[in-house]
């Protein structure tokens, strides 16, 4: 047995949950473990059906975990007092704006989103966004990232599904500056940066 063998049996364990982990909040690789056993499954030490299946029901699992914790304790936790306190009520007032301009398409984006992967459920559970709408937006979102990064990989190795990733990161960095200035407008003109819309 080689050593992709090897890899190939232990990725069906820790693809899903490092994919389960990330998206609960917890900032591990999930998207490079799954773009590695995209490729192990181009070079047939893994199956792609499963790759794909299984990076999703473990974004699925995660998001939901990160949704409930979200709800229990992500409020309390980013206005609790402690470090960029500010910064923490900051991210979630932008939330809400963008749970209630996007909705559930929020979510369905966050998930190709590096950030987005580990902080949107906590987010929408914290929102007190409806389950049903979570569950259905981040299902389909969490299929659709697996499928597209997990193809990617698959059919053009680890430097294209690299650029889906790169792209994400940029897509991020918009939304960044788009909210820093939205903010920044809305001080400017005596509005509180939370009434803001994106």
């Amino acid at each position: 047995m080689s050593v992709f063998d090897v890899a190939g049996q232990l990725g069906y364990v820790a693809l899903p949950v490092a994919v389960a982990v990330e998206s609960a909040g917890v900032p591990v690789p999930g998207e490079a473990t799954l773009i590695a056993a995209a490729v192990l499954a181009a070079h047939g030490q893994m199956d792609i059906y499963a790759v794909v299946a299984l990076a999703t029901l473990g974004a699925i699992a995660g998001d939901n975990v990160g949704y409930l914790l979200g709800q229990r304790l992500g409020r309390r936790a980013l206005v609790a007092r402690g470090p960029a306190r500010r910064l923490r009520r900051r991210a979630l007032d932008a939330a809400a704006a963008l749970f209630a301009r996007y909705g559930g398409g929020a979510v369905f984006a966050g998930r190709f989103v590096g950030v987005g992967r580990i902080a949107i459920a906590w987010l929408a559970g914290a929102d007190r966004m409806a389950w049903r709408r979570f569950a259905a937006w981040n299902a389909a979102g969490s299929a659709a990232w697996a499928v597209i990064v997990g193809g990617a990989a698959y059919l053009l190795g680890s430097a294209g599904a690299h650029w889906i990733a790169l792209a994400g990161i940029v897509i991020a960095l918009a939304a960044v500056a788009h909210l820093w200035w939205s903010s920044y407008r809305g001080r400017r003109a005596g509005r509180d940066p939370a009434d803001v819309s994106l």
